[in-house]
């Protein structure tokens, strides 16, 4: 891998590897959207399953534990993303995992000879990638006839967001979503990425068919307005976030936060 789009991006999250776990279970919303991608995972069988950007592995080696029958494997961009699941693979002696190193271009090269009946995204790795298209192509490559995708995006039009950062008088960042290159979410490191709609999405996975469609945060407060969220009633949340659910499956989740993707082949 010597792209040097990727190296940025792989130096990007070796420096946020540390503080990445203390701040995710510091999030109560980040946990409850992951908790929700996990369920669109528990429900498809499969023996070889992929994720790519795994990050310090909460998804890959919690679907080792309670899937042993399955063979988990991960590829992430950031060695030391690598290094600390790794850690935590040895340390449990999960037989059924193995991760390694590489863009989603690398995936036949680091586990050759394998397809996968399960691939999953969670929170937007390919929103990094260099193109979107090539990427859906790598990943069409190695899932079997009857596999499935679960793939989460960074979506474009989110419009809550926008909403919200306009009322706090910040119109410079408000759209920021909707130009060629996104910074990503730190205000203070620039990660170039790619923000996508639902179209965007299903053009590029032209291959594929959609047979579940959702989308988070349209209306229930995003992960990083912690402010809203100490502001707002627990069981106002709870009405907010049973709203999202109900209507995350239709057009207007096309309007939150995240997407989510449940992808089958076509043919």
């Amino acid at each position: 891998m010597n792209n040097q789009y990727y190296n940025e991006v792989g130096s990007y999250y070796d420096d946020d590897a540390r503080d990445f776990e203390k701040r995710y279970w510091d999030n109560f919303v980040l946990q409850r959207i992951r908790q929700s991608f996990r369920e669109e995972v528990k429900r498809l069988p499969g023996k070889n399953i992929l994720e790519i950007g795994f990050g310090p592995g909460f998804d890959l080696v919690h679907f080792a534990r309670i899937l042993p029958h399955a063979n988990l494997f991960g590829l992430d961009i950031s060695q030391e993303m690598v290094n600390i699941t790794q850690e935590k693979i040895d340390n449990e002696n999960l037989t059924n995992a193995q991760v390694a190193q590489g863009s989603v271009e690398d995936i036949q090269h680091r586990f050759p000879n394998t397809k996968f009946d399960t691939i999953y995204v969670f929170f937007g790795a390919l929103n990094t990638v260099e193109d979107l298209k090539s990427a859906a192509s790598c990943l069409e490559k190695v899932l079997h006839d009857n596999g499935r995708m679960v793939l989460t995006f960074v979506n474009k039009y989110y419009i809550a967001g926008m909403a919200i950062e306009c009322l706090k008088g910040k119109f410079r960042t408000a759209f920021d979503r909707l130009k060629p290159v996104w910074g990503g979410y730190s205000p203070t490191k620039f990660l170039a990425s790619t923000c996508y709609s639902p179209s965007e999405i299903e053009a590029a996975f032209s291959a594929m068919k959609t047979e579940k469609f959702r989308g988070y945060s349209i209306i229930y407060p995003a992960w990083y307005y912690r402010k809203i969220h100490s502001k707002i009633p627990k069981r106002a949340l709870e009405i907010l976030w049973k709203i999202d659910e109900k209507i995350g499956g239709s057009i207007t989740g096309g309007l939150g936060e995240y997407t989510l993707f449940v992808l089958k082949p076509k043919v």
